[in-house]
């Protein structure tokens, strides 16, 4: 009742300043200039909490590649030669049975590649002497997706003619890279974010004894659906309509394709609290965001994009989720537009296996939407608890 009686007071008063307005330049011919825009008609700006730039480190990585021979993808298709591109921290430990016992995956997100995880926000806070993921207690696995980084992907040649690869296909590539290439029989953690956290559950439930834990990050245990798979769509539907696109022939990249794309990927991407505070006002707003989108288009190739972004058409782990053995720590954050934070899928997983744990990082200033998946400092006591927990 308040806010209607609030509601009307308004508009009451917006028509008696309005109609005096009127009145006056009925008589003079007038108007009164409106009163210049100062600080006081702006709420005071959120303000994030100073974050000093993590210096970036020189970790000592190896890089490696594994070629896997005549793999024949779900799709019918097949290839004489897939490379995987993968790299390394640390040294493998064999215990008495000559068997590696200290390995740890991490997996990328769509469009990545193993090397984002030497940022500092992320590698700072893991692979140093006593954190979670030491590399001089770990060997820590890198690997670069087919279609990603330096593995085998459309830009190589094949262009649209490449085998149409899905997450099954990414998944029994990596197993492959990990038991026929590098000599695994298990490993000690799956960790993967986005996409990779996708293939985490896939792991989970294809290779069920395989995995002595798993960190999943930032995605859901069911088909990519609704919203999200909609802007999925609609960043692939911008490339092959473009004119420039030429069917997968192009000689330059398709632009406008790939603007429309990368500015879908800026709003999937984005941290309204965060971004709110980083950019108050209209004009840094602006700014901010077309130099974003000027950036990722930088890094884009139409083709490989739209195999990454296909790969998730048949993700479905929901109907297995009971087969998952290994203890899972499964984090979301609260303002991720991809994984909207009011879906029941969390808690009716932990309620199908008990095995898999779930938390959701509270939004703030400082979390980073879809990317806190990345910042070490708001899961790392997630992940201690977990290596703790499945022991070594």
């Amino acid at each position: 009742m308040l806010s209607i009686i609030f509601a009307a007071a308004l508009q009451a008063s917006s028509l008696t300043s309005a109609g005096a307005a009127i009145d006056q330049f009925r008589e003079t011919g007038t108007l009164t200039a409106p009163k210049p825009t100062v600080a006081s008609d702006f709420p005071p700006p959120l303000k994030p909490m100073p974050m000093p730039a993590p210096e970036r480190v020189a970790w000592p990585t190896h890089e490696g590649d594994y070629v896997v021979h005549d793999f024949k993808f779900r799709s019918g298709e097949s290839l004489a030669e897939v490379r995987l591109h993968y790299t390394t921290l640390g040294k493998p430990h064999r215990n008495a049975d000559g068997e590696i016992d200290n390995a740890i995956m991490v997996l990328h997100g769509t469009g990545g590649s193993g090397k984002q995880f030497l940022v500092p926000q992320f590698a700072n806070l893991l692979y140093g002497p006593g954190q979670p993921l030491d590399i001089s207690k770990y060997w820590i696995i890198l690997p670069d997706n087919i279609g990603h980084g330096g593995s085998s992907k459309p830009s190589d040649g094949l262009h649209m003619r490449f085998p149409k690869y899905d997450y099954d296909d990414m998944v029994d590539l990596q197993h492959k890279l990990l038991t026929d290439g590098l000599g695994l029989k298990h490993i000690r953690l799956i960790f993967g974010t986005s996409m990779g956290c996708m293939h985490g559950f896939i792991w989970g439930e294809r290779y069920p004894d395989f995995p002595k834990a798993l960190m999943p990050m930032a995605c859901m245990p069911t088909q990519i659906a609704g919203l999200n798979r909609q802007w999925r769509q609609m960043a692939m539907d911008a490339i092959v309509n473009d004119p420039a696109w030429m069917g997968g022939e192009y000689k330059t990249e398709p632009l406008q394709g790939i603007r429309t794309a990368s500015s879908i990927l800026f709003i999937a991407g984005s941290r309204p609290i965060n971004y709110q505070a980083l950019y108050p006002t209209r004009d840094k707003a602006v700014a901010a965001v077309r130099a974003a989108v000027e950036r990722d288009m930088k890094t884009r190739d139409a083709n490989d994009f739209l195999f990454q972004f296909d790969s998730s058409r048949n993700y479905n782990p929901w109907p297995g989720i009971e087969k998952i053995k290994a203890p899972t720590m499964w984090v979301n954050s609260a303002d991720d537009f991809i994984n909207p934070r009011n879906l029941p899928y969390p808690e009716w997983t932990v309620k199908r296996n008990p095995v898999i744990q779930y938390r959701l990082i509270p939004e703030s200033t400082e979390t980073r939407g879809h990317g806190t998946h990345t910042w070490a400092k708001f899961w790392i006591e997630d992940l201690k608890a977990l290596m703790a927990r499945t022991g070594d």
